[in-house]
């Protein structure tokens, strides 16, 4: 059973929140909305003071009514908790890509650079009554502790980037990321930029206002700080940063903890398909041994369970797998995933096996888009085009080859044209050759009638053809076209760029022999008689049984001189 049709599926899709990568995804777009609604009330200074005041005001009822402390406390709480766990549980940090190491170093470094901010706003103002008011703040860090200033700047910038690199992760998997990446990404750069001129130039305004005596004398009765108070939150911040030390240390030792563990297991090996053969420690996944060997193994991702890029065959040793998690067959659904195709970054190997991966080491986050099975590999009836332009090659002797150029585009750009308006996909262009495959999403009798169609059409479009170029030709092109339709192997096919969706087996040759046989009968078009059944055929054409190199049995074909002429019912 493959993860598109097992029943299962639905049940995880319905609580596929709950899942702790999820649950880690939405505490932080909680606290993303925080920060940039905190940027965002930051540029008022651009203003002046009282509009930073005005702003913080409807900051304050967002965030600290009730149900905004619980939501904003829950999500900080448990994006660090389970940051943390994940950080704990990970095996390996040496091939994890540099944009995702940093992104964990600027989320380790948020706790210690904001911890003193946090404890002398929120805290203070919970705890022990400050009021801490944006000339509060501004006044403590610009004037009294300037220090602070430069701490609480880093601070913010980190976790800025933090948490747009941590959207990036997740939103470039989706179709429409990259049409919004310029806009998302000037907001990115300029919202952290107008927040810290907003903060200087309100600052340089309390700044002023305590040369007024009766403003600095109310200003310091209204916050009503006290030595004890002061000393309370000395005694606190002290207290978090021991904490954040211990919890350092802690990571450090997990390190230690997984070299030591891995150095007393008994190694299991990944078999790949060039022959390489690396071992890792039982319990790693594909992807970490992959990675371990300098095996180039795509993961868009970063190892996730999110992209699907990872994807692999797995070749032997599957009966020794876990079974697939509610998260990888999520994404394997997704996808539409076949049968024996798992995530290398959710498999934890425990014995030895062979796998095979299904994607270039260079695949992008559009290979993580749902997209038709048959891409994949997949045994389809088709009905398959091939034309050929007649003669093309001693017209272009005689031509300049700005002349043939021009020529030979035209004539794609007007076969192109009629074989997508039928329909059909382009396959490739082979010289001055045409392929085209029709029925990749559609039953064999719609796609025998679209290929039938598409031939007239493409017969038609030359003849304008003819007519619009008549001064640049010395003769009329002629065009050849033959069209079958037979099981054959679809599927993403060639080597990085050159990677299309092509065809290949008997009926792919079938057509291409039927195509040159329309030089033998001086005709336009021939299409075989299992296309004619199959579109439902039944106009004027001449009829022949010929012999096909490669073929043991005749094989009926049906002969038009001109498809321009050709009786098809679309259906």
């Amino acid at each position: 059973m493959t993860a598109e049709n097992d029943p299962s599926i639905d049940i995880v899709d319905k609580h596929r929140w709950v899942r702790a990568s999820s649950l880690r995804l939405y505490s932080g777009l909680v606290l993303m909305v925080f920060l940039c609604m905190h940027l965002i009330n930051h540029s008022l200074g651009l203003i002046s003071l009282d509009a930073m005041e005005a702003g913080r005001t409807v900051f304050v009822a967002v965030w600290r009514n009730p149900l905004g402390t619980v939501i904003l406390l829950l999500a900080m709480m448990v994006h660090v908790v389970l940051v943390f766990a994940k950080l704990l549980a990970h095996r390996s940090y040496k091939r994890i890509p540099a944009k995702e190491v940093l992104q964990i170093t600027m989320g380790l470094a948020i706790p210690p650079l904001l911890a003193g901010h946090l404890i002398g706003t929120r805290v203070s103002h919970e705890l022990i009554g400050i009021h801490d008011s944006y000339a509060y703040v501004l006044f403590n860090l610009w004037i009294a502790a300037p220090e602070q200033a430069a701490m609480q700047t880093a601070g913010t910038l980190v976790a800025w980037l933090h948490g747009c690199l941590g959207l990036h992760f997740w939103l470039r998997l989706k179709p429409w990321y990259e049409d919004a990446f310029p806009y998302l990404y000037t907001i990115a750069i300029i919202l952290p930029l107008l927040a810290l001129t907003g903060f200087v130039n309100g600052a340089n305004e309390v700044e002023t206002l305590l040369r007024d005596p009766i403003w600095k004398q109310n200003f310091f009765d209204a916050l009503g700080i006290t030595d004890a108070k002061y000393q309370w939150y000395l005694q606190v911040r002290e207290v978090t940063y021991i904490v954040i030390v211990v919890l350092l240390m802690t990571l450090l030792l997990s390190r230690i903890f997984w070299f030591i563990y891995f150095r007393r297991e008994t190694l299991i090996s990944i078999t790949y398909p060039d022959g390489r053969i690396i071992s890792g420690a039982p319990g790693s996944t594909i992807l970490e041994i992959s990675q371990l060997g300098n095996i180039p193994h795509a993961a868009v991702c970063g190892g996730r369970g999110r992209c699907s890029t990872c994807r692999v065959r797995i070749i032997s040793g599957e009966d020794t797998l876990p079974p697939p998690s509610d998260k990888e067959l999520a994404v394997l659904k997704r996808v539409g995933a076949s049968e024996g195709t798992r995530l290398a970054c959710q498999i934890q190997a425990v014995s030895n096996l062979s796998v095979a991966p299904l994607l270039p080491a260079k695949a992008t986050a559009r290979h993580s888009f749902s997209r038709p099975r048959y891409l994949q590999g997949e045994e389809k009836e088709i009905a398959i085009l091939f034309a050929d332009l007649r003669s093309f090659t001693k017209f272009s002797e005689h031509k300049l080859p700005y002349d043939v150029v021009f020529v030979i585009n035209q004539y794609f750009r007007h076969m192109g044209e009629a074989i997508e308006r039928s329909g059909g996909h382009l396959d490739k262009f082979i010289g001055d050759g045409v392929m085209a495959l029709f029925g990749l999403e559609d039953k064999p009798d719609i796609a025998a009638r679209k290929a039938l169609s598409a031939a007239k059409e493409m017969a038609i479009e030359l003849d304008l053809m003819n007519k619009s170029l008549k001064s640049d030709l010395s003769e009329p092109l002629q065009i050849g076209i033959g069209v079958h339709i037979g099981s054959v192997i679809v599927g993403e096919m060639g080597y990085g760029k050159a990677t299309s969706i092509t065809a290949i087996g008997d009926a792919v040759n079938t057509a291409s022999r039927l195509e040159n046989m329309n030089k033998e009968y001086g005709s336009q078009l021939i299409f075989s008689e299992k296309t004619a059944l199959a579109a439902g055929f039944e106009g004027n054409s001449s009829r022949e049984k010929v012999m096909i190199r490669g073929r043991n049995e005749p094989l009926g074909i049906h002969i038009i001189k001109d498809a321009m002429t050709l009786q098809i019912d679309k259906g």
